[in-house]
């Protein structure tokens, strides 16, 4: 049975996710410069799932699915909308693709409302129109570029993205968190393998450097990868299970509203760590971001859905 709403609960587990994902996710263009796509994948997935086997006992997991079928397919999707969308970044800017990804909340809005009969009022639908355009306003102008086939992948991430969050409460309610943890994990194993093995057969000419991450194969990679591999998979793991858990008991086109927050707490890590500066701009947007946020956080209160 479906638990009752807890919006409030909600964003605090996207807020910690975000944090974590914001941290991990700044390291992937260290990884890239030496190793490839499948190979992150495949190395990220036995680590996280090593870790969450050995996590069973203690914690008193239960990793047996209710419904394989649900969980495999939901696994499938969000595999695949990770798969598009570090892809993506081997030939597209960041910004684009990060645009794209973040189309998934209208997605989620049109899906819930459509498919599923869901009432989504007008306080939602702004909270989505406003939170857009807080994302589009810190990638700046380069997230308009011009439109192409390839530009189009990072949105159809995004369509995945959302099919995938609400399968997590549609299809999979009586799952436990680690027990789709470890379906998106093994599915995002089973993809990166496949791509090893079919450069290992068909090996492509891959560039130098981080220009390469998708065409490159299985490569002998130093301890840095290792490193940021691990602190990737063991970031993701806890990082994901609260974006599960965060689905699990709230609407998906509330919680999904909330996963802006991810693109100003990558900002600020990028600034901790790189030292990028936001533009006044980028700044303005993160304000509207939170607002949109907000606005779903207070109606959430109210007697009547928003």
């Amino acid at each position: 049975m479906i638990s009752a709403d807890r919006t409030v609960a909600a964003a605090g587990f996207i807020l910690i996710y975000a944090v974590l994902i914001g941290f991990t996710d700044n390291y992937v263009r260290v990884i890239a410069a030496e190793a490839g796509l499948w190979q992150f994948h495949l190395t990220r997935s036995v680590m996280a799932l090593t870790l969450l086997g050995l996590l069973v006992l203690p914690l008193r997991l239960r990793l047996r699915p209710v419904n394989p079928r649900a969980v495999l397919a939901r696994s499938a999707i969000h595999g695949a909308a990770m798969l598009i969308y570090f892809g993506a970044l081997a030939f597209l800017p960041v910004a684009q693709v990060a645009a794209g990804l973040f189309t998934a909340p209208i997605f989620v809005l049109l899906i819930s409302r459509f498919a599923y009969g869901h009432h989504i009022g007008p306080v939602r639908i702004v909270a989505v129109g406003v939170g857009f355009l807080g994302v589009l306003m810190v990638l700046g102008p380069s997230a308009a570029g011009e439109a192409s086939l390839a530009a189009l992948l990072p949105v159809l991430a995004g369509l995945f993205y959302a099919m995938g969050n609400i399968a997590t409460r549609e299809w999979c309610p009586e799952e436990s968190a680690e027990t789709l943890l470890a379906g998106f994990f093994a599915a995002l194993g089973v993809l990166g393998a496949l791509g090893v093995l079919l450069l290992t057969l068909a090996p492509l000419s891959a560039p130098e450097g981080a220009a390469g991450f998708l065409q490159r194969g299985w490569v002998w990679p130093s301890q840095g990868f290792w490193l940021w591999t691990f602190v990737q998979a063991a970031g993701s793991l806890l990082g994901v299970g609260m974006m599960i858990r965060a689905y699990q008991v709230a609407a998906a086109s509330r919680v999904s509203v909330f996963e802006y927050v991810i693109l100003p707490a990558s900002a600020l890590w990028g600034w901790l760590l790189w030292g990028e500066v936001l533009t006044p701009m980028a700044t303005l947007g993160m304000v509207l971001i939170a607002g949109a946020g907000g606005m779903i956080a207070l109606r959430a209160q109210a007697p009547l859905p928003a």
